[in-house]
């Protein structure tokens, strides 16, 4: 029998890549239908990058634990860290892309990254990675609301601290229901 939190050898996840193709070629199809969207090669070169960062960061972490909450958690954490870094680059949260407090929003995906590095993986350092990048997003939300920012990027920061938090909620499960987790009995 398998222990839960054994490594997954399963390889890769072919329906992530092939979900991941199909979201890359959904600007070449509308470039076909519609002169609103052009994107140059540079375009999907980056777009194509992108995914594949974030494919494979989830490749990474779905290898660490075999449990649902787990692999859960770290889908919810790359989702929102791709969908922050996407909308700021594309965009821009703070006024344009252009706008230096828009770095703000990258501190916060650094601040995941670095705490997934120091809990190297472990679901219950991972629960607190989590809920301190939820607590670095709602700080954000404060600035953009004390400096009288546009409301929409307030709205938008405030949001993106539920992810992080429902992440940091599926670690913490995890990490409780992990064998390692429960108390020891004393030997007899």
């Amino acid at each position: 029998m398998t222990h839960p939190d054994a490594h997954d050898a399963r390889g890769w996840h072919p329906r992530l890549w092939a979900g991941a193709a199909g979201l890359l070629a959904l600007p070449l199809v509308a470039m076909q239908f519609s002169d609103e969207v052009r994107w140059s090669g540079g375009d999907f070169v980056f777009a194509a990058a992108m995914l594949a960062a974030a494919c494979g960061a989830y490749e990474l972490g779905a290898r660490l634990s075999a449990r649902t909450s787990y692999r859960a958690a770290v889908a919810v954490a790359v989702l929102a860290s791709f969908a922050l870094v996407w909308i700021n680059l594309a965009v821009g949260i703070i006024g344009g892309e252009h706008n230096p407090a828009n770095l703000m929003f990258f501190g916060v995906v650094a601040l995941a990254l670095a705490g997934a590095l120091v809990a190297r993986g472990r679901p219950r350092g991972m629960a607190v990675a989590m809920a301190a990048t939820a607590a670095a997003m709602a700080a954000v939300a404060v600035i953009i609301l004390g400096a009288g920012w546009n409301a929409e990027a307030w709205v938008l920061s405030a949001c993106f601290v539920v992810p992080w938090l429902v992440a940091a909620a599926l670690f913490r499960h995890a990490a409780l229901s992990s064998p390692s987790a429960a108390p020891r009995s004393p030997a007899p």
